[in-house]
This record gives structure tokens, sequence and C-alpha cells, in this order.
């Protein structure tokens, strides 16, 4: 058993959430139980999500897309529901956006690179003044197929790829979720692959008028990432026990 102040305090800190412009609120977002028995992790809060918590007598939750985003909300309807879940139950809501994708070493981004074993890792991506994702280069060029593949193993994902650029892969960019709309930070580094999660109309055409290979492994299964390598870290720091409840999203 922990207490609820150590752990928001101490994810607060490793993810630096007060240096990170973000339109979530991050940190605790909603107060329950003031010990902490059981964390259920998840990608998004959702009835679905705090129903199993419910289920697994699960004293906290910690999600990458939470239920406040820096705007007031009417509690009504499927909002107020989860609150009222929440509350009646003394469970606490924790939730890590921006801090999530861009962390050198958990982060949604940094664990997808991780799985190719890409050289020169630097930070890329700028969002909202801020950079959230990473490149690499291969010393040898890999397959797009294999790409292709680590990425839907790893992520239990269908994988979407716009091939239009290179067959073997030298230099590739990574920004999780829905980063469609950065491409053209991939077009301008000239890289030879760009994985992101969600994809739009207008992708294929700049993709194919570039020349470059664009991945869509799916919003949410491109940053199950995060809460995976956020759960391990936690499991090794407090006495908890954990565990990580899937709720299937394609998109």
């Amino acid at each position: 058993m922990e207490q609820r102040e150590k752990i928001v305090s101490f994810l607060n800190s490793y993810l630096d959430i007060k240096n990170t412009k973000d339109s979530s609120n991050n940190g605790l977002q909603c107060e329950g139980t003031e010990n902490v028995k059981k964390i259920v992790f998840g990608v998004s809060i959702s009835l679905s999500l705090i129903e199993k918590a419910i289920k697994e007598k699960a004293d906290m939750i910690i999600v990458h897309h939470g239920l406040l985003w820096g705007r007031s909300n009417i509690f009504k309807g499927p909002f107020k529901q989860k609150l009222k879940s929440l509350f009646e139950n003394n469970i606490n809501l924790l939730a890590y956006h921006l801090p999530l994708d861009k962390h050198i070493k958990i982060g949604n981004n940094a664990q997808i690179m991780a799985y190719f074993e890409a050289k020169q890792i630097k930070p890329f991506g700028s969002y909202d003044g801020q950079t959230i994702g990473f490149k690499g280069i291969f010393s040898k060029p890999k397959p797009l197929y294999e790409i292709i593949k680590t990425i839907s193993d790893k992520l239990h994902s269908k994988i979407l790829c716009l091939e239009f650029g290179p067959k073997k892969i030298k230099t590739l960019g990574v920004i999780s979720g829905g980063a469609q709309s950065m491409f053209n930070q991939a077009i301008d580094e000239k890289l030879d692959l760009y994985i992101t999660g969600e994809i739009s109309e207008f992708v294929q055409e700049m993709a194919r008028e570039n020349n470059i290979n664009f991945i869509s492994a799916g919003h949410y299964n491109s940053e199950k990432t995060g809460i995976w390598a956020l759960e391990k870290l936690i499991k090794s720091k407090f006495k908890v026990e954990t565990k990580f409840i899937d709720i299937p999203n394609p998109i």
C-alpha cells in the first residue's frame, strides 16, 4: 500500500508536467482514496475502463487521455456518469498527455523508436512550441516490410502503410497519436519514413508527391507504449498491484 500523494508527486516530477504546455490538465484529475493498493492503467478514460477498474477493486486509474482538457464541462450524460462512478468508488484518476508523449525514456515516441534500434536519435516534431517526437538513423538500411511487421507485432495493431518512399529505410521519425498534421515536418527533414497514429485524406498525395513512406498505426495503439512503460516504472517504485486494461480501439 502507498499514499496517493506520494505517487502523484513522483509522477508529476518524473514527467515534468510543470514545464509542459498542454491542453490536458496533467496529474491528479479526480481525488479518491488516500491509500492505494491497486492501480489500473489504460490509454483513454471511458465508462468501460472505469467499470473494469471497479471490478478489479482498483484504488487508482492512470491514463494518457483523461477527463479534463483545460475547459469547463457540464456535468451531464457520460461525463457525469464517469465522475459519479469514480467518486462513488473512491477511485483516483491521473492523466498524463504530452508529458507521456515526449518523455525521453518511457514516452510513447521513445518506446516506439526503441523497437527499431536506430542510432543518432534526436528530438523531432515541433508542437505548440515544444518538441514531442524523435527521429533516428539506421546504420544499415532496414527493409520497410520489417518495420511494418515489427510495429504490427509489438502494438497488436493493423497497420496502414503508404509506400511511396524507399523500400529500404535509412531515416525515420515517430510522433504518436493524431500527428498526421505534422507530416510536413518529416517531409522537410527528408525522412524516408514517418510513423504516427492517425491518418487523414490529404496524407496520401503528400506522401506520393514527396516520395516518403507514411505509417498509420492507430491513435490508440500507438499510445499504448507509454502507458505500458509507465506501469512497469510504477511497479518497480511502489508497493502496489498494477494491471493494464485494454479497451481495443482500431482508430
